[in-house]
């Protein structure tokens, strides 16, 4: 039994939380693409856990924690969550490395730097992690894995291959800066491998066991599905593919496999660095939402731009990933909005587009159309029920979840995990026992 749980618009979608949610009864999370570049913030028991590597289900003694062979991973980054994690009195035994996911290496955040400021004005708003350039050297196939730290012969005679032919004449001829040591690179990494090789395995035959029996897997995307590499505002992505079909090849598990793919949409949109968002809002509205929602970024702090609901970013996710359920967050944090807009579509050169387009200059052209739905005007955060919601918050579920095609299963309404309404009883693969035996819908 799979699921998989992706990011519907631009990242930040509360993905933490849900997965949280939904990782109670997971048998095994896997954690399938990008690396320390994205964050998941958790509430659980009344303590907040950030992770950026750790798969979230780590907080449950039952359950197999999967970094996956599609995520790129620093260890300096990945040691020190460990470390933390376990400061709290949890236990990392049952964490997993895949010996194919692949290594941030020294030069990697250096590159990613020097290159964003080469762009100068017309610069990405990457982290600086060195998360693209990790993955531009899987795919110029002089990338390092993690079970490169495995064998020291090997990692030695690599590593002075990649440092001394290729990184160091860039480093030192295109952008004037001091070499990188290799030994002192080498010994830092033989160290991680020390540290780090008790949990590095091969990942694929444990996988395929886990379903063979049945066990019900969780695969944890990170980022979001406008992100992605191919189907997102490019160049404005990130440097995986954080769908479902990303989720798969980073995790191998075969299509077939998958029961349930989830999305989860933040009640209103927010983005993260440059790159088109039609209904952002960049005034003392979106200011307000801003304030209200805490939207800063979990692992930058980067204020994230503020906008209304985008049904046709929306739309396009649930067709692109084949969503059939999704979890709508932040709810809560639309309390005192009246009237609250929706974006149903956009208008370009005079024609009505359902869906973002490719050209990102038509996108940031286009002239969004709203409709708009009266706020509730009252605190819905202590809800658990469906139908102790105001008619209001109803019908904005509803008007929702008709543009996006895709039936609404789970509402956020704060961060804790118990501020979740379970809406329907629809069959999902993970859904927590508490919530199984709720209410029945009284919308379809």
């Amino acid at each position: 039994m799979v699921t998989i749980l992706v990011g519907g618009q631009w990242g930040d979608e509360g993905k933490g939380k849900i997965i949280d949610l939904l990782s109670e009864n997971a048998d095994m999370v896997i954690r399938s693409q990008g690396g320390n570049n994205a964050g998941h913030t958790v509430v659980n028991a009344g303590q907040e856990f950030r992770f950026h590597l750790i798969p979230s289900g780590i907080l449950y003694p039952n359950t197999t924690c999967v970094i996956g062979n599609g995520v790129v991973l620093d260890p300096r980054v990945l040691l020190e969550e460990m470390e933390q994690v376990q400061s709290r009195g949890i236990s990392i035994d049952r964490l997993l490395i895949s010996d194919r996911a692949h290594l941030i290496m020294p030069w990697h955040p250096i590159l990613d730097k020097l290159e964003e400021e080469q762009r100068g004005d017309d610069r990405l708003g990457t982290t600086w992690r060195g998360i693209g350039p990790a993955y531009a050297d899987k795919v110029r196939r002089i990338g390092f894995r993690a079970g490169d730290l495995q064998k020291p012969r090997f990692l030695e005679k690599k590593l002075s291959f990649v440092l001394s032919k290729i990184k160091n004449p860039i480093l030192e001829q295109l952008y004037h800066v001091k070499p990188l040591d290799r030994q002192a690179i080498l010994d830092e990494y033989t160290g991680y491998g020390e540290r780090l090789g008790p949990y590095i395995q091969d990942i694929f035959p444990i996988i395929h066991r886990a379903l063979g029996r049945n066990d019900r897997v969780l695969l944890e995307g990170a980022q979001g599905s406008m992100l992605d590499l191919d189907f997102g505002t490019y160049p404005y992505v990130t440097s995986s593919s954080p769908t479902a079909g990303g989720a798969l090849t980073g995790s191998g598990i075969p299509p077939t496999a998958v029961d349930l793919t989830m999305g989860v949409f933040k009640a209103y949109t927010t983005r993260v660095g440059y790159g088109p968002m039609p209904t952002e809002l960049d005034n003392a509205l979106g200011e307000q939402i801003r304030k209200i929602g805490v939207e800063y970024g979990t692992t930058t702090g980067r204020p994230r731009r503020v906008g209304w609901f985008d049904a046709a970013v929306a739309r396009y996710s649930v067709v692109l990933n084949g969503i059939g359920s999704i979890a709508l967050t932040k709810l809560d944090v639309l309390d005192g909005f009246d009237p609250i807009r929706i974006c149903t579509g956009y208008v370009s050169k005079g024609e009505l587009q359902e869906f973002p387009m490719a050209n990102i200059s038509h996108l940031k052209h286009c002239e969004p159309v709203y409709e708009e739905l009266p706020g509730w005007g009252s605190s819905i955060a202590g809800l658990r029920r469906p139908e102790d919601l105001p008619k209001a918050a109803r019908r904005y579920i509803d008007r929702l979840e008709q543009l996006c095609r895709a039936p609404i299963d789970i509402v956020s309404v704060g961060p804790a995990r118990d501020q979740t309404i379970r809406m329907s009883s629809r069959p999902q693969t993970l859904v927590p026992r508490q919530h199984q035996q709720q209410h029945q819908p009284s919308h379809s």
